[in-house]
């Protein structure tokens, strides 16, 4: 698909069998899942997917069995970005050769690299593939906050790095890439709380990993905003942002699986050392879950 990417992308789960692996049927009913709420694509091997706990077999085995089971419905964006470089390219082009739509490329996330160390790695990793890049900004994990004029500069000059994922939590360096550099790249917010907010102020769509859980509600929320109807998505929003809020606050890659098996659709839990919420957080993610599931009094 060379179509531009826009709207609400899942940063799809990584289910996990009771034996510690990969749990490839139900990551293929996941996907599916999220096709038929309607988002407008699916991430592989994003933060939410635990892939900094997975070797390269299993990386490249997940790309290539969400790509299979999207078979063309919807757009893939596999997160192809490692320690190395070397990893980094090797990864990118195999996930181009299997089908991917687009490569989001963190940086590296143990070391943290001066500005000239990462801007030769994404160059690097971007000129390693035809395909578009999505720049994954991590702060975080990574130490490395990509500026909005960094940004900018990279995408004039690299050709095929039309995308940023920013993930600063930082709506007022959100808008700045939004309002300077939306000529040459893309904004995706990828903070799912701030959905709202970034989509009213510009942005081409939202990355959430909550949308594994309510897809259906997320897109609604977008496809109001892009018809202008601020009131029905205000009003949508504040009936799911309790549980958004919840699941936010708690760790949140256990959250999103224990939102999933709330909703009946169990995923396995976090692979370690990273371990599921403790029982209050979950009976609360439980209870919110239930009363999402209750009809509104608009319908």
């Amino acid at each position: 698909m060379s179509s531009q990417l826009s709207g609400v992308l899942t940063a799809l789960a990584t289910p996990f069998a009771p034996d510690g692996e990969i749990d490839e049927k139900t990551l293929r009913r996941l996907v599916d899942r999220s096709i038929v709420g309607g988002v407008d694509g699916v991430v592989a091997c994003g933060s939410t997917g635990e892939f900094a706990a997975m070797s390269g077999a299993e990386r490249r085995h997940l790309v290539e069995t969400v790509i299979d089971q999207t078979a063309g419905r919807v757009p893939v964006v596999a997160q192809t970005g490692a320690l190395s470089t070397r990893e980094a390219v090797e990864l990118s082009r195999h996930a181009e050769a299997a089908g991917a739509s687009v490569l989001m490329v963190v940086a590296p996330y143990y070391e943290p690299l001066t500005r000239e160390e990462t801007l030769r790695y994404l160059r690097t990793v971007a000129d390693a593939v035809d395909i578009p890049i999505m720049l994954y900004n991590l702060p975080g994990a990574t130490g490395v906050n990509l500026s909005p004029d960094t940004v900018g500069q990279l995408a004039r000059e690299v050709e095929n790095i039309q995308y940023i994922k920013d993930t600063s939590a930082d709506m007022a360096q959100a808008g700045q890439l939004i309002h300077r550099h939306g000529d040459v790249i893309s904004t995706f917010v990828g903070w799912d709380s701030l959905l709202l907010t970034a989509i009213s102020e510009g942005a081409a769509g939202v990355m959430a990993g909550t949308a594994n859980v309510m897809a259906a509600e997320l897109v609604s929320i977008h496809r109001a905003l892009r018809s202008g109807d601020l009131d029905r998505a205000r009003a949508e929003w504040a009936r799911i942002y309790p549980l958004m809020d919840a699941i936010m606050s708690a760790p949140f890659i256990p959250a999103v699986k224990a939102a999933l098996d709330a909703v009946g659709f169990p995923v396995g839990g976090p692979r370690e050392p990273v371990l599921g919420l403790d029982a209050a957080t979950t009976a609360t993610i439980s209870s919110l879950v239930q009363t999402l599931s209750q009809p509104s009094e608009s319908h």
